[in-house]
C-alpha cells in the first residue's frame, strides 16, 4: 500500500491550515517532516500532488481528487479507532432486536432515542415480527434479542428470558359491521359466519402459530397488525385486537367492542435471549433488557404511539 494515513492526515492539515509550516505545527512535526512525507507519496504513485510553481503550492486536480477521497479513508479510520475501543470496553459492534408487531414501532423508537444518547457506537438494526416470528428470530440466529416473544419457547432451550406482563385481546368490529348491534356476549356461531382478520405468523422455520380464529372460519390474512386494524375498521373482517388499542378505537368511534362467551386469553409477554458462554450479554443487550423489564413498560409501550397509527 504506497498511500499511508500518515500522508493522508499532512495533506488534510496543509488544506485546512493553508500552510506546510501550520499543518507541521497542528501534527506536532517540523516542517521539513511534513515536506518529506509528501514528496515521498509524490514519488511512490508517479503523481504530481502540489503545483509548486507559483508563490504557494496548491493542489493539483489529482491532488484535489486524492485528497478529497481520502478524506473518506481517515474519516473511517477514525470510526475504526473508536469502534474498536468501544468493543473492547463491551459495547456490542451491532444489536439486533426484534419486537412483536404489537408494539408500536413509536415506543420502540423512543427507545432506540434514548439507548443513542449513550453515544456507545452501537449499531442498531429493529425488525417486527407477528406471532412466533420473536422465537424464530432468536432461534435462527436473526435476532440478539426479542422484544415481546409469546407463549412457550421452542424446544431445547438456550435462551434466557424476562416476563414483561400480559397483554389482553377484545374482540372488535366496525360501527357498520352487522355484528355491531348483535346481542351479547356473542357465540362463536355467531362469529364463525363472518370473515376474520388476521396476522401472518412470521415465523421462517418454526411451525407458524394462530390465535383467536375459528375452525372453517374465512380469513383474511394481512402482514401487520396496522394493516388488520385497518381492515377492521373498514368492515372487511372481525377480530381480536389489544385492549389498549381497541378501546382507542371504540372511544374514537372507529370500532365496537363486543363481549365473546369465548374470550381469547391474555398473552404472558417475553424479552428474550441467547444464552451460554458463548453468548454472554454485552452492555447494549443489558441496557435493553433493564429498560423493558422496567415495571409497567410494557403497558406504557402498547398505548404509547397509538395517536400515530
Amino acid at each position: 500500500m504506497k498511500i499511508s494515513i500518515e500522508a493522508l492526515l499532512a495533506l488534510d492539515a496543509i488544506d485546512r491550515k493553508g500552510s506546510f509550516a501550520a499543518a507541521a505545527h497542528e501534527l506536532h512535526r517540523v516542517p521539513s517532516a511534513v515536506t518529506y512525507v509528501v514528496q515521498k507519496l509524490e514519488e511512490d504513485l508517479d503523481v504530481l500532488i502540489y503545483d509548486r510553481r507559483g508563490h504557494r503550492a496548491k493542489l493539483t486536480a489529482a491532488g484535489r481528487e486524492l485528497l478529497n477521497e481520502g478524506r473518506h479513508i481517515l474519516r473511517a479510520a477514525g470510526e475504526l479507532e473508536a469502534h474498536v475501543k468501544r468493543v473492547a470496553t463491551g459495547w456490542e459492534a451491532e444489536l439486533r432486536i426484534a419486537y412483536d408487531d404489537v408494539i408500536p414501532v413509536r415506543a420502540m423508537l423512543d427507545l432506540a432515542r434514548d439507548f443513542h444518547a449513550q453515544q456507545c457506537g452501537t449499531r442498531l438494526r429493529m425488525n417486527a415480527e407477528v406471532f412466533g416470528g420473536c422465537w424464530d428470530a432468536l432461534v435462527s440466529n436473526r435476532a440478539d434479542l426479542v422484544i415481546g416473544a409469546s407463549g412457550d419457547g421452542p424446544a431445547g432451550g438456550g435462551y434466557a428470558t424476562r416476563p414483561l406482563g400480559e397483554v389482553e385481546f377484545v374482540f372488535a368490529v366496525a360501527p357498520d359491521h352487522p355484528l355491531a348491534q348483535a346481542t351479547e356476549p356473542l357465540a362463536p356461531d355467531d362469529m364463525l359466519r363472518h370473515r376474520a382478520v388476521a396476522v401472518a405468523d412470521s415465523s421462517r422455520n418454526l411451525p407458524p402459530r394462530t390465535a383467536g380464529l375459528l375452525t372453517g372460519q374465512e380469513t383474511f390474512t394481512v402482514h401487520s397488525m396496522a394493516a388488520k386494524l385497518a381492515a377492521q375498521q373498514m368492515g372487511l373482517g372481525v377480530g381480536h385486537l389489544p385492549r389498549a388499542l381497541a378501546e382507542h378505537e371504540a372511544t374514537a368511534g372507529r370500532l365496537v367492542i363486543k363481549q365473546t362467551t369465548q374470550s381469547r386469553p391474555a398473552a404472558a409477554w417475553f424479552a428474550a435471549w441467547r444464552s451460554g458462554r458463548a453468548h454472554r450479554p454485552g452492555k447494549a443487550l443489558k441496557w435493553w433488557i433493564e429498560r423493558v423489564e422496567t415495571k409497567g413498560w410494557l403497558d406504557r409501550a402498547l398505548v404509547q404511539g397509538i395517536d400515530h397509527t
